[in-house]
Formats: structure tokens, C-alpha cells, sequence
């Protein structure tokens, strides 16, 4: 309608002042049964097919007209949105007392275009906080890495691989279509044949994604499933930043239908990978030292005895952490070339690992010193010196013992440095005393020994063993030391049993003195000779 010839489209009616066509804001004035009556000139321009005499479901938006419908028989009068072409308009509704209704109309387009970007940004802000609490649940590397892939599969693309370095073309990856399962891999692949991938491995800024043509993308890229057409719409290739050093490459897949990647979804991408690298290299290195720590830890643990050449031995070792494996006691067995077998049990001043490192150092100098060990005050010697030239600060005690199989018996040449004497427990019960002393190791540059000889008929043992047992306080009161009495007395309880029941014997009886009281290490060494006549002549002892 034109109009210039309908007086209704440019002057209001009567009632509305004479601002209303000048009005900055667009309002549109509606009869109850949906006449528009007047329109502004803001209106106008917001709404082009407006015009004053006709219903308004003829020449306005539908969502506007339903919304009149609703406000006129229901009242309702909150605003409505909608969108007019490429603009997203809010209209409110003013009622009259004459039923006629004020529609003000506003254009919302940046509001909405802000508010959407916030809503985005805090989905993304909320997605990369749960992101991160899930990709820091395991420091397992494949793990890790299938966390990654299905975050990505399910929200940020259709398909997602991680893939980490490589060598000789073999390079571990997890693939992961949205809504399945992520697969582990290893790809046997050129990296150079997906633009980006090979500079992402290695930590260099990738190809954009709208540069690469995914015509030309290699055919491994496609996980099965992703698509009868067996093609991708988008690629984004981006690096997995580590600790110092790459971590690996993530690599996203968009469906022809869907938009292709964004310098937004770039950005956002490079966001989450930081946080996959992060993850993945924490997990990394926590898997190397895990390696290193389970490798030193077998080396220095004590092993674990049974027979040596006709002779019973059995160890036993409790750290005084209950949640450590090491600790500053030790004990060890080892055949010599002069038919003895030489037992050896140690106590290292103080707990943990840097005590549990001199006792690898003392381990391994007497081992280096086992073709002397028929000369125990020698090797004692030798190995104070090689602790003081190490300039270590911490000191050591330590009791040898050298046995060898005469008949049904066995012989033990006993020497002490500065340790507490062996008890030995007689076929009747008797439980004695060894008289061998000595000096400490590792603190002066001379030192003073004493050795003792023993015979040990069968079914009789020798115990070796560190003050962790006989000053374990616990108790009824729970402050009593455990004492070499009662140390005497469960040993007494031990005649004629194997090396390995003794042992097990003295073990028990301290944890329950001790119960969860604080303790220090404990480690107890015994030889036995055992009951049987004859015996094994092979050393079968594990680590």
C-alpha cells in the first residue's frame, strides 16, 4: 500500500501525540484483533512491510503475530524475540485502556551477538576446567591420551586422533569417532603426508587448517565410520605442547555438513592442546621416573633366601615407613670361592631412601671384596675406608657371618663392627649370646673388630639382627621397648625350627609389640643348620 495516499501509515491516530512518528525507538500500535494501526518511521525501517490498516499477520513477522495473539487473549507481557532477515529484533508489549497494544521494538542483534559469545566462552572456560580434572585423573600415557581423543571426538569435532612421537615411522596414536570408543594404535605412517602433522610433532606451529585440502589427506586419516563418502569436510592439525619438548600432535576431523574450522576453533584447539601436552608429558615422565625408581628399587631391596650350599638362610625386613620399600637396614648372602658362604646384615644410621643409597654403596663394595671375605677384619677395613673417602656423613654397623657345612653340622665364623652381638639358639632351647664387638663404620680412620666361632648342630640356628626389633617400644603402654628378653625368650620358643619359621617367629612378634606405633627399620638374618642330613649345594635364592 502506498503510503503517501493512506493517512493511517504516517499519522498516528487520535490519542497518540505528535512525537510518536519521530520517535527514536520502533513501536508499532496493534488492535486487539491484529489491525495495525500506526507505525513509526523507526518501525518502518526495521520492519519495511509494515503498514497501518492492514492485519498483521499479512505484513509482519510471524512471530510477531503470534505473539500478539498471545498477549491479547492471555495478557502475557513478556518480551519476544525474533529474528527479521539477518537481525534478531525484542519486542515488548505496552497495553492500552482502550484494548489497543504498543508493540516497542528493538534491535537486539548485538545483545544477542555478545551474549552468545559469552554463553560460548563460558561453555569453553567450563569445558577446558573439566578437561583439565580429567586429563590429570591418570598419569597413564595411553590413558591420557584416550582421555584426549574422546574429549575431542565430543566437542570439538566429529573425529579427533592423538598422536605422540615417534620412531622409524612407528608412531603410538588413539583414534576416536564421536559417540564411540577411543581405539589405541600405532601408525606406520609418513607424517609429511598430512600438512602440519610432521612440524606439530615436532613442536613447530602447524599449516592452518583452512589451508589444508582434505581432498588430498591421507587415507589413514579417516577412522572406519566416519562417513559413507569416505572424505572430510575440515582439518585442523595442531601441536601438543610438553614439559620442554613435544608431546605429540592432535589432529580433528569435521564432516562435509559441518562448518569447516574456524581461526575461533583454532585458537581454542591450541587452548585445549596446551593441556593435553601438559598432561601427557606429566604422565610421561612420571611413567620414566616410575621405571628408573622400580629398577634402583629391585637393586637395592634384600633378596629373598632359602638354602646356599646345605645351609638354610631367610631374611626378613620391615622399613620404618610402612608405605616405603627402602630403608637404612640390610642383609645379604653370597657364596665365596673358598666354599664358605658369607651372611651379612647392616644398619645404616637413619630411614628412607639417602640411607637406603649407602646400604646399595656398602652392598655393592662388599660384594667387590667377596675374594677376601676369608679375612673378615680386612674386609671390615676396606670397606671404612671406602666410606670415609666418600665423604659420606652418615655411619653404619655391620655383622658378618661366614658358614660352611662340616658333616651335619655347620661352622660360623662371626665378626662384629659395632653391631649387636648374634644370639644363638641350641637344639634344648638355649639361647647364647655371641661375645664378638667392634667399632662403627665410616666414622674413624682406624677401626677395632672382634670375631667369635660357633658351631651349629642340626636344627640349631644363628640370628642376626638390628635394633629396630630389640628397641621397637610398644606394648600394653605402648612406650616399653620390646628388649633382647623377650627377643631371648621367643627365640627360645623357636628351637629346632627351619631358618624361615624363626624368622617369621621374631617378625611377628615385633610388628604386634609395635602394632601402628611409630617404628624404626627392623631386619633380622638367620642361618640355620638344617635337620635333615645332606643338603643342597646350589644357591637358589631369588631377588
Amino acid at each position: 500500500m502506498d503510503t503517501d495516499s493512506n493517512p493511517l501509515a504516517t499519522a498516528p491516530p487520535a490519542g497518540i501525540g505528535a512525537g510518536w512518528d519521530g520517535a527514536p525507538q520502533a513501536a508499532v500500535l496493534v488492535a486487539p484483533d491484529g489491525t495495525v494501526l500506526a507505525v513509526n518511521q523507526a518501525a518502518r525501517l526495521l520492519f519495511p512491510a509494515l503498514d497501518a490498516g492492514r492485519p498483521l499477520t499479512a505484513c509482519g513477522a510471524a512471530w510477531l503475530s503470534a505473539a500478539h495473539r498471545t498477549f491479547a487473549t492471555a495478557g502475557a507481557e513478556a518480551p519476544v524475540t525474533g529474528g527479521v532477515g539477518d537481525r534478531i529484533v525484542e519486542a515488548r508489549p505496552v497495553r492500552h485502556p482502550d484494548g489497543h497494544a504498543t508493540w516497542w521494538l528493538q534491535d537486539a542483534t548485538e545483545v544477542h551477538r555478545i551474549r552468545e559469545e559469552l554463553r560460548r566462552e563460558r561453555e569453553r572456560a567450563a569445558f577446558l576446567s573439566d578437561a583439565s580434572n580429567a586429563l590429570l585423573g591418570s598419569l597413564n600415557v595411553p590413558r591420557t591420551m584416550a582421555v584426549a581423543a574422546d574429549l575431542c571426538a565430543g566437542h570439538l569435532a566429529d573425529a579427533a586422533w592423538v598422536v605422540a612421537p615417534g620412531t622409524r615411522g612407528r608412531f603410538p596414536a588413539v583414534a576416536c569417532l564421536r559417540g564411540a570408543r577411543p581405539v589405541s594404535l600405532t601408525l606406520e605412517i609418513d607424517p609429511a603426508e598430512l600438512p602440519g602433522l610432521s612440524e606439530a610433532l615436532q613442536g613447530f606451529p602447524p599449516v592452518p587448517s583452512r589451508w589444508i585440502d582434505p581432498a588430498q589427506t591421507p587415507a589413514w586419516l579417516l577412522p572406519e565410520g566416519f562417513g559413507s563418502n569416505h572424505a572430510a569436510g575440515s582439518v585442523l592439525v595442531t601441536p601438543l605442547p610438553g614439559h620442554g619438548v613435544p608431546a605429540g600432535a592432535l589432529v580433528l576431523l569435521r564432516r562435509e555438513d559441518r562448518q569447516v574450522f574456524t581461526a575461533d576453533d583454532e585458537v581454542f584447539a591450541r587452548l585445549f592442546a596446551a593441556r593435553c601436552g601438559a598432561a601427557m608429558s606429566a604422565a610421561r615422565l612420571f611413567e620414566q621416573q616410575s621405571s628408573i625408581t622400580d629398577v634402583l628399587t629391585e637393586e637395592l631391596l634384600p633378596p629373598v633366601l632359602t638354602h646356599v650350599r646345605g645351609i638354610e638362610f631367610a631374611g626378613g625386613y620391615r622399613p620404618a615407613q610402612d608405605t616405603d620399600r627402602l630403608g637404612g637396614d640390610f642383609y645379604d648372602v653370597h657364596p665365596c670361592e673358598n666354599g664358605e658362604v658369607l651372611a651379612l646384615l647392616g644398619d645404616v644410621c637413619g630411614k628412607g631412601l639417602e640411607a637406603a643409597v649407602l646400604t646399595g654403596k656398602i652392598r655393592n663394595t662388599l660384594q667387590a671384596l667377596l675374594p677376601l671375605a676369608g679375612d673378615h677384619a680386612r674386609v671390615l677395613r676396606l670397606l671404612n675406608s671406602s666410606l670415609l673417602s666418600s665423604h659420606h656423613t652418615r655411619f653404619a654397623t655391620l655383622a658378618l657371618a661366614s658358614a660352611v657345612r662340616e658333616g651335619p653340622d655347620v661352622r660360623v665364623r662371626i665378626t662384629s663392627a659395632g653391631h649387636l652381638p648374634p644370639l644363638v639358639v641350641r637344639a634344648d632351647g638355649r639361647v647364647e649370646e655371641t661375645t664378638c664387638r667392634g667399632s662403627l663404620i665410616g666414622v674413624l680412620p682406624a677401626i677395632e673388630v672382634s670375631g667369635e666361632e660357633v658351631v651349629l648342630a642340626p636344627g640349631e640356628t644363628c640370628l642376626l639382627y638390628t635394633d629396630g626389633v630389640t628397641e621397637a617400644r610398644g606394648g600394653p603402654l605402648g612406650g616399653e621397648m620390646f628388649g633382647e628378653d623377650r627377643l631371648r625368650r621367643a627365640l627360645g620358643e623357636c628351637a629346632g625350627m627351619p631358618a624361615e619359621a624363626v624368622v617369621e617367629r621374631v617378625q611377628m612378634l615385633t610388628a604386634q609389640w609395635v602394632g601402628s606405633a611409630p617404628h624404626d627399620d627392623i631386619a633380622v638374618l638367620a642361618v640355620t643348620a638344617p635337620r635333615a642330613a645332606g643338603g643342597r649345594e646350589e644357591t637358589t635364592w631369588t631377588t
